[in-house]
């Protein structure tokens, strides 16, 4: 195996391992009184709920583009296809399920002080971020290894853009209809301020924001990343063609390389982020 690819290989699972630590140390924080845990428990309900009808839904939609793709182009591209959609599934409901729990422990750890509650928000929007680049960094390299064809990727990024496109749409139309729906009820007709905890519909809202702004966002940047990899892996192939042909396909797996480098860079910079004496958020 060419040692581009082993290294981003192994960045990618010491990326998940870091990524397991930091859930770890998350649940571990105190969820806060009775009050916030059932506000919690609520809005942790309904888009676990949503969230598995989705799949659900795009999981049949994607059996019949399988079936497809593997009659028309061959079982190797819509292996990838299936690959890269299973993944980019995982890399949204990873950070969705993270971010729901982080938030009622962040909004405790904040009443102890605004550098707590930062530390624990920085660690679980990171997780979400680590998730996806690490879990597309091991796709691509791990299909690259196994069939050495870049024509077959085109599957994967094919499957990523699928659940994108249902997860980041679906989810805005969500969102949008239940904070609409919402402020309609609540401002309009009962003269109730925004986001005001009488207003149930206010747990849909929420809802719709971890649907949409976590699963669906990260569904997204987990498309574009694998993408965007994919597409610089192919140019180098078709630039560096007689390079590639006498037998150097090193430019042709440096964009996984350079991903390996920059997921363990970004580690590292995350242990950076602390808010300083003059308490300034943007700062840190």
């Amino acid at each position: 195996m060419n040692s581009y690819i082993t290294f981003a290989l192994f960045a990618a699972v010491i990326t998940i391992i870091y990524g397991a630590f930091l859930i770890s140390a998350i649940l571990k924080k105190p969820a806060g009184n009775d009050k916030m845990k059932e506000i919690a428990a609520a809005i942790q309900q309904g888009a676990k709920a949503y969230l598995n009808r989705q799949y659900r839904t795009i999981a049949m939609i994607a059996v019949v583009l399988f079936i497809i793709l593997w009659l028309a182009l061959g079982i190797t591209l819509a292996i990838g296809f299936l690959i890269g959609a299973v993944l980019s599934a995982l890399a949204g409901y990873i950070g969705m399920n993270v971010s729901v729990r982080m938030n009622v422990r962040t909004t405790e750890a904040s009443r102890h002080g605004l550098a707590s509650g930062l530390d624990l928000a920085f660690k679980g929007g990171s997780v979400t971020g680590l998730f996806v680049v690490s879990l597309a960094l091991l796709g691509v390299s791990g299909f690259y290894a196994v069939t050495g064809s870049t024509t077959s990727l085109i599957g994967m990024a094919f499957g990523a853009s699928l659940i994108s496109v249902f997860a980041r749409v679906g989810g805005g139309i969500f969102t949008k209809a239940a904070d609409v729906g919402t402020d309609l009820v609540g401002k309009v007709e009962a003269g109730i301020p925004e986001d005001d905890p009488r207003n149930p519909g206010v747990i849909a809202d929420c809802t719709g924001d971890m649907v949409s702004d976590c699963a669906g966002m990260a569904a997204d940047l987990f498309e574009t990343y694998v993408v965007t990899t994919i597409a610089a892996m192919m140019l180098g192939a078709v630039i560096f063609k007689d390079s590639i042909a006498a037998g150097w396909n090193g430019v042709l797996v440096y964009p996984l390389a350079l991903g390996g480098v920059a997921i363990l860079a970004s580690i590292i910079g995350t242990w950076f982020v602390k808010l300083g004496k003059s308490q300034d958020i943007m700062g840190a």
